[in-house]
């Protein structure tokens, strides 16, 4: 069984699926990105990925997680991510989650490409 899934809801948006306790969306929209700068103290365009340490990455699917909690009724606190991270099958895993999560958060339109 694969362990992150890109699927595609009714409104073209694509979602990005992680397998952790259960499946689990990462996304990251405006409130999840100002949780992100609020958190770690940085501006978006000063995040780099070779220039953090894994509590910046609990930080950063903690965010992009949120949204998934809350459609679930859970209250997903930043000290549960250890564990929650703990329980994909790889470190890759969560990894290329991150970035496709970040990349679709920042996904050009094509209106906007034109």
């Amino acid at each position: 069984m694969t362990n992150v899934a890109k699927t595609t809801n009714d409104n073209n948006n694509d979602l990005i699926v992680v397998h952790l306790d259960r499946p689990r969306f990462v996304k990251f929209g405006h409130k999840a990105l100002k949780q992100l700068t609020k958190l770690t103290g940085k501006k978006l365009e000063q995040m780099d990925e070779n220039d953090f340490d894994l509590a910046d990455l609990e930080a950063i699917m903690w965010c992009g997680l949120q949204a998934d909690a809350r459609e679930h009724g859970e209250d997903l606190k930043l000290e549960q991510m250890e564990d929650l991270l703990d329980s994909a099958s790889s470190f890759g895993d969560i990894m290329e989650v991150m970035h496709k999560g970040l990349e679709q958060a920042f996904k050009r339109t094509e209106k906007e490409k034109n």
